[in-house]
């Protein structure tokens, strides 16, 4: 039976500006956003969050709610850095690593001798680790699939540990809320609930072919989710020729004026994804930029993705992209924008997803 852990540091990057600098530690605080009030907020920590702050927010709402907050700009260098010490201690009890991004990764410790082959004691030890030797915290989820342990890693946040034991895992999926799988946003959230749908029990007696209908591909993956059934394994090498972020919104947008309001900020975000890509992957050299892309997906969940060949990085190519990527939508409203350089070499997967941090 394979053992796999999901561990997902606490608010990353806020938690490495509190660390480095005490006196942040006990207000509220948020990284991104600009000064002006236009951009989005990266990530919060803890007191920020009880303001009702959330990664992905925009700026200016967010001091509306927390008029104190306290704007940092972000470092990605650092966390960077961070993110490699922590996998370097992932990397002392598995070599089955499966980065998500710079703050969570899977672990598969299935053979693992460390701790007596107790994969609770060796997400516990890891955890402790992290602690003493960055001074951060992390939470993690331990069971038999995927899902479950990313599931798992949330539910005692912060610095907390969730085992779901094989025998656990049944009663623990039926009673858990569609909101808290992995790919079920806030619009997909509401359609489920349209259909009568709040929890993996309701799933289970709702007809496979009318679900499948209704939500297409999608439905069968949901469908085995709620009976507990994830049969991908921990993927090391997620080869892939793309670098690239995405955001899917809070409400539908329907203009091409609201699409252009959110690309800035994208921008932004792509340049530090493939700045993180180069310090890693490149020993700093500039990665060979061989297409750029625009992906959107409607209001009725189709994708689209437009994607030309492009030398260099062209923010002022992603327009041009962005109106052909808008005429196919034919009036239906966007939820959905993403930017994507496609690399001339071969390269692993820096998809990012906003928000970045839950």
């Amino acid at each position: 039976m394979r053992k796999i852990i999901h561990v997902d540091m606490d608010c990353f990057y806020a938690a490495v500006e509190m660390r480095d600098n005490p006196s942040l530690q006990h207000v509220p605080l948020a990284i991104g956003g600009s000064s002006d009030q236009r951009g989005v907020i990266s990530t919060c920590n803890y007191p920020a969050r009880q303001y009702g702050v959330r990664s992905a927010m925009a700026t200016a709402y967010a001091m509306r709610l927390c008029p104190d907050l306290v704007m940092v700009r972000g470092r990605m260098d650092v966390y960077v850095k961070e993110s490699l010490r922590i996998r370097a201690i992932f990397a002392d009890y598995t070599d089955i690593i499966e980065p998500l991004s710079l703050d969570e990764a899977f672990l598969d410790v299935s053979g693992s001798a460390h701790c007596g082959g107790s994969a609770t004691l060796i997400a516990e030890e890891i955890r402790q680790r992290i602690k003493q030797e960055l001074g951060l915290t992390a939470s993690a989820g331990v069971a038999s699939c995927k899902f479950v342990a990313k599931v798992a890693s949330d539910e005692n946040k912060p610095d907390g540990i969730c085992v779901i034991t094989p025998d656990k895992l049944d009663a623990f999926v039926r009673n858990m809320a569609l909101e808290k799988i992995p790919g079920v946003g806030k619009v997909t959230m509401q359609k489920l609930q349209r259909m009568g749908l709040a929890t993996c029990a309701d799933i289970r007696k709702y007809p496979f072919e009318r679900l499948q209908k209704e939500l297409g591909k999608f439905g069968s993956v949901l469908w085995d989710r709620a009976h507990g059934i994830d049969e991908r394994e921990v993927n090391v090498t997620r080869e892939r020729k793309s670098i690239g972020v995405e955001r899917t919104l809070n409400e539908d947008i329907h203009t091409l004026e609201a699409c252009r309001a959110f690309m800035p900020t994208l921008l932004e975000k792509l340049h530090e994804r493939i700045a993180a890509h180069e310090n890693k992957h490149t020993k700093g050299k500039a990665v060979r930029i061989r297409t750029q892309g625009i992906k959107l997906k409607f209001s009725d969940f189709q994708l689209t993705t437009v994607e030309h060949r492009h030398h260099q990085l062209d923010p002022e190519y992603f327009e041009t992209l962005l109106l052909e990527a808008f005429a196919r939508g034919n009036g239906r409203g966007i939820r959905l924008l993403g930017l994507h350089i496609g690399l001339a070499d071969a390269a692993p997967v820096e998809q990012l997803t906003l928000p970045l941090e839950q």
